[in-house]
């Protein structure tokens, strides 16, 4: 049992401290339009969009508004509550990021380092192009870097963002495999073509999960163990982790069976299922007030109650763009008026995106409907839980225009 399950293990008895918590109108909050917000959500828990929600905003370093809205799971009729446990998926990859810059100032690795000089398979990786309807295979113009890996330059991928040949090539593998290691894993993932050069587009993929694989060999740790130790443990994160105790049982989040809008199953992992694979991408359960605990650090240039997870001015590295504009950007993830940077999305202009927010803001989401952000202009940092993977675009863009409502 590594450090992180053990700390979930005990989670049982010793639970997470909560946040500070303030009146919303002491924080320059409207109360009205933040009751406007849950209602919005009730709305849509009543039509049967959601089982539930939670939604957590803080102002000033303090929680104006925490509530748990609808049901825990379409199955059961136990209500939605504020320690209510949550697969966060790609919510993983913020915290694994924040490690791997961990060890950047450590000293034991540069962002301008190969990954092969941690991953050997990785150096006779080939770049997949597709010419008269065939892929063809040519050796990339530069090696991918661990920067590459946080800003998702990598020429990497994910088998759900596209149809191509090497997308393919992803699809009918066992990348998804939640028995494998994380070495095999890196394994695998180095036998497929880049869909790219490194550094010539933005595609959205598995480098964090490499990411994870590079925590490992540099720290000699498990992912979990490294993490817990790092990151976890010193912000009090007591339950989060790669699964969770069958005492917890009773506090998952789930799905429905059938996706509302389209009819197609909804499959998530099992919670109560310690994997061998430890995905550094989007393996992490969490709660609202553990993920919350963290966007608080973020929130304070990497210190919470006195322990610091991570320098200023790393954390001020990671939260600007480093795609610039000669980087094409595939897929919908990123808005217009958005770039990346080191392990979070970065609002570039304050118009052009479909939903408000500043400038310098950064956040990021997981596939089964989770969502953060940190507005350092306003102060401000909003942790919204769900588990509606279809439902999770829509979800995104409702709560930003609500909680920005309720700003004075």
């Amino acid at each position: 049992m590594n450090a992180a399950q053990a700390a979930l293990n005990s989670a049982t008895v010793a639970r997470t401290p909560a946040l500070p918590e303030a009146r919303p109108e002491t924080l320059g909050l409207s109360r009205p339009r933040l009751q406007a917000m849950s209602d919005a959500f009730q709305r849509e828990i009543d039509k049967g969009t959601i089982p539930g929600v939670t939604v957590l905003v803080a102002r000033g370093g303090q929680v104006g508004w925490f509530e748990a809205l609808g049901r825990q799971s379409p199955a059961g009729a136990a209500p939605m509550a504020r320690d209510s446990i949550f697969r966060i998926f790609s919510m993983t990859k913020p915290i694994v990021s924040v490690a791997v810059m961990a060890l950047v100032e450590d000293g034991y690795l540069l962002l301008g380092d190969p990954v092969a000089k941690f991953i050997p398979e990785f150096a006779d990786q080939k770049v997949g192009v597709v010419s008269g309807g065939r892929l063809e295979l040519v050796p990339p113009r530069r090696a991918m870097t661990v920067q590459d890996l946080l800003r998702h330059t990598s020429g990497l991928t994910y088998e759900h963002q596209g149809d191509g040949p090497v997308h393919k090539l992803y699809q009918e593998s066992r990348v998804r495999s939640r028995k494998i290691t994380n070495a095999e894993h890196a394994a695998l993932v180095a036998s497929f073509p880049l869909v790219c050069h490194p550094g010539d587009e933005f595609n959205y993929s598995r480098s964090t999960d490499i990411l994870g694989r590079i925590i490992e060999v540099v720290s000699g740790k498990s992912l979990g163990t490294f993490l817990s130790e790092r990151v976890l443990a010193p912000l009090q994160m007591a339950e989060t982790g790669f699964a969770t105790s069958g005492a917890n049982a009773n506090r998952l989040a789930e799905p429905f069976a059938a996706d509302p809008w389209t009819g197609d199953k909804v499959a998530l992992f099992n919670m109560l299922e310690q994997p061998v694979m430890e995905s550094g991408g989007g393996g992490l359960v969490s709660t609202t007030m553990d993920y919350a605990r963290f966007a608080l650090m973020l929130r304070n240039g990497g210190t919470l109650d006195g322990n610091r997870i991570i320098g200023r001015k790393t954390l001020e590295l990671m939260a600007s763009d480093h795609l610039g504009p000669g980087v094409a950007t595939n897929g919908t993830l990123l808005s217009p008026g958005h770039g990346f940077g080191l392990g979070f999305a970065v609002r570039t202009q304050a118009g052009i995106a479909p939903f408000p927010g500043s400038v310098g803001q950064y956040f990021w989401s997981g596939i089964a409907g989770t969502f953060f952000w940190i507005d350092p202009k306003e102060d401000l940092f909003t942790v919204f839980m769900s588990q509606g993977p279809g439902q999770r675009d829509f979800t995104r863009t409702l709560v930003r225009d609500l909680v920005y409502a309720a700003v004075e």
